[in-house]
């Protein structure tokens, strides 16, 4: 089996440099304007985890390979043993119930980016079904999805309907996502928002 490495995700909206930070500004890419355009059938906005992007291969029912990008991480592995543990975990939760393929997901937990999520134990998101369950914004299509409206809901405060962590209100805290990613359900495109591509961002930023 080919193991390919997760594509590098664009914004909908062209960025460009300025006073040295890289912001998106309101232009639409054309190459993304299926975000804004796609209806509720076509298009899901969803929370992006801030972990480390890993996935796995299942052959005959059965878990073969688990790579972090490209790079396979060998079960018996010092240095990335949290991996493996946030698979089992995963694995015991029914989340790897996945049909034989390529599946990519993000593991969280005590060492991956600062923790953010606040979790224990290190886990295994799959986007496929445990985040296209449970982590998808239902309010994506309620309002008009123009680059102001969407600015807003990533500026505003929790308490004034700005965006929230879905996961971490799955376990009552209240904390910003690290931003989104849109799914195209018909021809499995991919873009991302993060918080950190808007102008009004005012901690450390991505290196691109």
């Amino acid at each position: 089996m080919d193991i390919h490495d997760m594509p590098k995700l664009e914004s909908p909206f062209i960025r460009q440099e300025t006073d040295g930070e890289y912001i998106v500004t309101p232009e639409i890419n054309p190459d993304y304007a299926w975000v804004l355009a796609g209806g509720e059938d076509e298009v899901i906005c969803m929370e992006k985890l801030d972990g480390t992007n890993v996935s796995i291969v299942i052959q005959n029912g059965v878990i073969t390979g688990i790579f972090n990008r490209t790079a396979r991480i060998p079960f018996f592995n010092k240095g990335k043993k949290h991996i493996v543990g946030g698979l089992l975990e995963s694995h015991e939760r029914g989340y790897c119930e996945l049909p034989d393929g390529q599946h990519f997901g993000e593991l969280i937990g005590p060492k991956v980016n600062g923790n953010p999520h606040k979790i224990e134990l290190h886990l295994w998101i799959p986007f496929q079904t445990f985040g296209q369950k449970h982590l998808v914004y239902k309010s994506w299509h309620k309002y008009p999805k123009t680059y102001e409206n969407i600015r807003d809901w990533f500026r505003k405060p929790i308490s004034e309907g700005g965006i929230f962590s879905l996961y971490a209100r799955m376990k009552g805290i209240e904390q910003k996502p690290e931003g989104v990613v849109f799914y195209n359900l018909k021809t499995g495109q991919r873009a991302k928002l993060r918080l950190d591509m808007f102008d009004f961002w005012m901690g450390e930023r991505h290196k691109e």
